[in-house]
C-alpha cells in the first residue's frame, strides 16, 4: 500500500495577512513538521517558535532555518545587511517521512537574491501551495494576481483561505474569477492560542485535510 504525504507551502498575498497561523493550524491538522526556510527578524520571536508554541501534537517536528536573519525586512536587503547573499542551492526541504508544511516570506515576488523570488522557490520544491488571503482594500487584485502567478508558472494551488470577518462580494468574486478550492475560513478571534489552533484545526480535518488522507496532489512516499 502506497502512503501519501502532504507537503504544502503557505504563502500569502501580501504581508500580516494570517499565513503563520494558517500554518500553524495546518501543521496541527495534519500532525505535520513544520518548515520556514528564510526568517527575517528574530526579535520579539521567529515564526518557528510561534508555531511550535501553538501546536500541541506530539508529532511534529520543527526542522531550523536555512537562513535567520536578525532584521526584519525583505530577505535579500536582511541578508546584505549581514553580508550574506543567500544562495539557492542550499534550500532544500527537511527529510521526514511526516506530512511537511512549509511557510514562506511575505507574498510571491519577495526577493531571496539577486534574481530569485520566493515563487522560484517554490518552483524549486515542487510543493502545492496554500494561499492565505485577508480583505482589505485592494486585495481582490492582490489575490487574484497570487493565483494567476501561480498559475501560470504550473503550481498546483491546494485551496484558498480567507482570513478575517466574511466578505461575500469580495470573496464570490475571487472564487468565481480563479476557479480554486476555498477552504475553511478563520474569523476574528479574541485570542491567538493553542486551543484556537486546535480547533481550526478540527475544522481542517473535517474539510478533509487529515494526516492520512490523499489530498489532489499528493506525494508519494518512497
Amino acid at each position: 500500500m502506497t502512503t501519501f504525504l502532504e507537503q504544502l507551502f503557505v504563502t500569502g498575498i501580501g504581508t500580516d495577512v494570517g499565513k503563520t497561523l494558517v500554518a500553524a493550524i495546518l501543521t496541527e491538522a495534519l500532525q505535520a513538521d513544520y518548515w520556514k526556510p528564510v526568517q527575517a527578524g528574530l526579535t520579539p520571536t521567529t515564526d518557528t517558535a510561534t508555531v511550535r508554541s501553538l501546536v500541541t501534537n506530539p508529532v511534529s517536528r520543527f526542522h531550523p532555518e536555512a537562513y535567520r536573519l536578525v532584521l526584519p525586512a525583505s530577505p535579500h536587503a536582511a541578508a546584505a545587511a549581514e553580508n550574506i547573499r543567500i544562495q539557492p542551492e542550499r534550500f532544500v526541504l527537511p527529510r521526514t517521512t511526516n506530512n511537511l508544511i512549509v511557510e514562506g516570506a511575505g507574498g510571491l515576488f519577495v526577493p531571496l537574491a539577486p534574481g530569485f523570488l520566493l515563487v522560484d522557490l517554490l518552483a524549486q520544491l515542487q510543493l502545492a501551495t496554500v494561499v492565505v488571503s485577508r480583505n482589505y482594500l485592494g486585495s481582490i487584485n492582490h489575490t487574484l494576481l497570487t493565483l494567476e502567478a501561480l498559475q501560470r508558472r504550473g503550481l498546483p494551488i491546494r485551496g484558498l483561505v480567507f482570513n478575517g470577518e466574511v466578505t461575500p462580494a469580495t470573496e464570490e468574486f475571487i472564487l468565481e474569477h480563479s476557479g480554486v478550492p476555498v477552504m475553511p475560513r478563520l474569523r476574528p478571534e479574541a485570542v491567538t492560542d493553542a486551543a484556537m489552533v486546535s480547533r481550526y484545526a478540527a475544522e481542517f480535518r473535517a474539510w478533509g485535510l487529515t494526516p492520512g488522507s490523499v489530498g489532489p496532489h499528493p506525494r508519494p512516499l518512497s
